[in-house]
């Protein structure tokens, strides 16, 4: 079965904290039969451009070392074969791009597929979930989507305001959300409402699940039965074929009890089939919609 996910942290902790033990290794992605995991080069703890300009160079040499041990690098979702690892490059808060439309095509040369338009900062594009609702796009922001389309890079809306959500769609653009959960289940303003996911879902937009349990439960509390209520309740809003996982691996600091990484994967579909996931579905959920997301994209 083809098994993808959407977003995980793993070079920002080889490059900051590369004492602190990965969730994300080669040995656990075979574990868990990964056929795709996507590799995040996240914004950091400072948006200034020189900062973020030295953490991504950092972030680099960390994935350059992670090819020439043998890591295998693909362009395209599309690539990923059952059976076989392989990573692809996403970007996590936009600030790299500073206000320039031409550094847009030198990331997607380098690989980039995915770019959230924010993280927790407001910066050149637009505005967060953290920060506020209201603020949409800027016009930068509209000019930098358009642009990331044109170049085949998907527009990513975990962590964008729900104004710069529904601007994207209202451009008719249908972004991902790489790693975002429900939150007509649990709070947090970065979760998407019920009226997002619809508009998201008729659009043909594509939805990972974030395994982070304070985005699954308003105390913190999960099981992976938790896990499986979010995509049900995603499903029942038209989801079917437009689901999947963004565990956020190496960047959450708690774990769902018994999924702790990537290895773990088997005890999450073992859930999912009991709680009626099954056949095709599941298979969708594993990984085929993300490459149908892109099909369509």
């Amino acid at each position: 079965m083809l098994i993808c996910d959407t977003h995980c942290d793993t070079l920002y902790k080889l490059a900051v904290h590369p004492e602190e033990a990965l969730d994300v290794t080669m040995e656990r992605l075979k574990a868990g039969g990964v056929s795709l995991q996507t590799l995040a080069l996240y914004v950091g703890g400072d948006p200034r451009p020189e900062p973020v300009r030295k953490l991504f160079s950092s972030m680099l040499r960390q994935f350059d070392r992670l090819k020439a041990a043998g890591w295998l690098q693909v362009d395209d979702p599309r690539e990923a074969e059952d059976g076989k690892v392989k990573v692809m490059l996403s970007i996590e808060g936009c600030e790299i791009f500073g206000d320039s439309l031409e550094a847009i095509a030198e990331w997607r040369q380098r690989g980039v597929r995915m770019a959230a338009i924010t993280w927790n900062y407001v910066n050149a594009l637009g505005t967060p979930a953290k920060v506020n609702a209201t603020d949409g796009l800027t016009p930068f922001g509209r000019q930098a989507v358009r642009e990331m389309v044109r170049l085949g890079i998907a527009p990513d809306t975990s962590h964008l305001n729900e104004r710069g959500f529904y601007d994207i769609l209202e451009m008719g653009i249908a972004p991902v959300a790489s790693h975002s959960c429900c939150r007509a289940l649990c709070g947090p303003a970065r979760n998407l409402t019920d009226d997002q996911l619809k508009t998201l879902f008729q659009a043909g937009g594509y939805v990972g699940l974030n395994f982070y349990p304070w985005f699954l439960s308003d105390d913190g509390q999960c099981t992976l039965d938790t896990l499986a209520d979010h995509l049900l309740h995603m499903l029942e809003l038209g989801g079917e074929g437009m689901v999947g996982f963004g565990s956020d691996f190496d960047g959450i600091e708690v774990k769902v009890p018994g999924l702790e990484h990537p290895g773990d994967l088997p005890a999450l579909f073992e859930t999912l089939e009991r709680r009626g996931i099954t056949g095709s579905v599941l298979e969708g959920v594993a990984g085929r919609n993300l490459l149908k997301y892109f099909d369509r994209f």
